[in-house]
């Protein structure tokens, strides 16, 4: 942990993102961007934008992400690709699961913090292998039985709100606990979240039709 800390706080003096002198988005653009980009993706009408030669010129400056986002790092879901964004867009965070844990909350704050991010997206999505290995009980390794036991307190969640336990309410319960559990930390971030109208919202992905669904938190 000592050692993540020391590499983080190397990244944030670094040039690598230029917050304060970026008029970043706010959320309620960020978002709108993004449901534009998803738009695109669904009706195959995508722009592929911010990939020529010129941003590639521009990334050597720095990066000024306008969007978070924790999701699965199931290789059918590409935030880039289903929002229809490029390079230096999104600030893309991904495991299996889209597990909060430590690193990765650290890893927000640093878009949040010091790049200037408005919008923290977590997303979900349609038939996660994480979920069904955890709805599943059996364990292959110790270290994928790491992640099935972040993800057992939205099983809980879903028995004690008494929903079916089926991989979609269990996808959406555990998105709401990982929400639940950054908030809920006594950290520089949410300090900061409050202060810099920086909004968190849960989304859910559709593997058949494309669609990215957001919902309140």
């Amino acid at each position: 942990m000592k050692k993540f800390l020391i590499i983080l706080a190397m990244f944030c003096f670094s040039n690598s993102c230029f917050a304060h002198s970026h008029n970043n988005l706010s959320a309620s653009d960020a978002l709108e961007k993004l449901k534009e980009g998803n738009q695109r993706f669904i009706e195959f009408k995508q722009k592929h934008p911010d990939e020529d030669k010129k941003r590639r010129q521009e990334m050597l400056k720095g990066q000024h992400p306008f969007v978070v986002i924790l999701s699965c790092s199931d290789s059918r879901v590409p935030p880039e690709l289903i929002f229809d964004q490029g390079l230096g867009d999104i600030f893309e965070i991904r495991n299996a699961g889209n597990v909060l844990d430590e690193h990765v909350i650290g890893s927000i704050e640093y878009a949040v913090m010091h790049c200037g991010v408005k919008l923290i997206v977590i997303m979900g999505h349609q038939d996660c292998g994480a979920i069904a290995a955890t709805l599943s009980g059996v364990s292959e390794t110790k270290y994928i039985k790491s992640l099935e036991d972040s993800i057992l307190p939205a099983v809980e969640d879903c028995k004690e709100k008494g929903l079916e336990i089926n991989s979609d309410n269990v996808v959406k319960a555990h998105v709401m606990q990982d929400i639940e559990e950054l908030l809920s930390q006594d950290t520089e971030l949410v300090k900061y979240m409050k202060e810099n109208n920086v909004e968190i919202l849960p989304a859910y992905y559709h593997l058949d039709t494309g669609v990215v669904d957001f919902y309140k938190n």
